[in-house]
């Protein structure tokens, strides 16, 4: 294509962080493998967190401002770690789907968090999705 450019993008928010929390999922990966449901792999990294000692939040609650009010319904982002990550456990044979990547975008907005980290672990190979907003 002439005249265009492509960058790719070698640095972003929270690499360092973002790196380590792949290397438990891998860790979890290596140990239970596909097959399981999400539940136990969300137990199993809340576990590798402790373990790791990595401040974290399960099931964070958030609120959904809207024109002002605050709509009764919240937001449960899976985990928030380190207060700047959103981390999305999931484990679907059919991958990460785009309203995955919309859910994680939403939980951005309302958390004021940089980065999302969605990871899928229902196949052999860990699936692994970053979002910067």
């Amino acid at each position: 294509m002439q005249g265009a450019n492509f960058e790719v993008q070698e640095e972003y928010p929270l690499k360092e962080e973002t790196g380590m929390l792949i290397g438990l999922g891998y860790e979890i990966q290596r140990h239970l493998g596909p097959g399981f449901l999400e539940i136990v792999y969300k137990d199993a990294y809340e576990y590798e967190l402790q373990l790791n000692e990595v401040p974290y939040n399960r099931e964070k609650q958030f609120d959904v401002n809207y024109k002002g009010k605050i709509l009764d319904h919240k937001f449960f982002a899976d985990f928030v770690v380190l207060n700047d990550i959103v981390l999305e456990i999931k484990a679907k044979s059919g991958g990460i789907a785009p309203e995955d990547l919309a859910q994680t975008i939403n939980y951005l907005k309302v958390s004021g968090c940089k980065v999302g980290l969605i990871l899928n672990f229902a196949k052999s190979k860990l699936e692994i999705k970053r979002v910067v907003f």
